[in-house]
């Protein structure tokens, strides 16, 4: 990888992601997807389908699954039998949930929404209004998730001097 990451400013990039139309899953993962050297419209088709808690079902939180999706890209495993970097990616996988669940008692979608909200699994994506954006508490889960993966990928990244 060998960039700097600034966490704050990859968190403000991921909630204005999210806060200009993409899902959940998108807006964390299209805000650290240069780290991989993914386009952007490669990075926008791996992770839409996580969005609404994997399409819309309403399960593991689209940003969990962004969080988990980079763990991979940060540890490639090479062969299918490679079962030294298949352990440090479940285990950064099982950290990075941890520390969203530590904070929000849930990394499940239907869980961390309002009750109207979570309810709400059809596969019709809501419009994205005003008032959307004023009753979803999806802005402060992608913020601290991109917080999350940022701490996580960084604890391997060398700080560019």
């Amino acid at each position: 990888m060998g960039r700097s990451i600034c966490i704050e400013e990859r968190a403000l990039q991921a909630v204005k992601n999210f806060e200009s139309g993409y899902n959940c899953s998108q807006s964390l993962f299209l805000a650290y997807a240069d780290l991989f050297d993914l386009p952007p419209s490669l990075a926008n088709q791996l992770s839409v389908s996580f969005g609404g808690g994997v399409g819309r079902m309403r399960e593991i939180c689209g940003a969990v699954s962004a969080m988990s999706m980079l763990i991979g890209l940060h540890h490639p495993e090479s062969v299918a039998d490679d079962m030294k970097t298949r352990i440090q990616i479940y285990t950064a996988v099982q950290e990075a949930s941890s520390r969203f669940k530590e904070k929000y008692n849930s990394i499940i979608c239907k869980k961390l929404l309002s009750k109207t909200e979570a309810a709400k699994r059809e596969p019709i994506p809501s419009l994205r209004t005003t008032e959307y954006y004023a009753k979803r508490p999806c802005s402060k889960y992608i913020a601290e998730a991109a917080c999350i993966i940022g701490k996580i990928l960084s604890e391997e990244i060398k700080p560019v001097i």
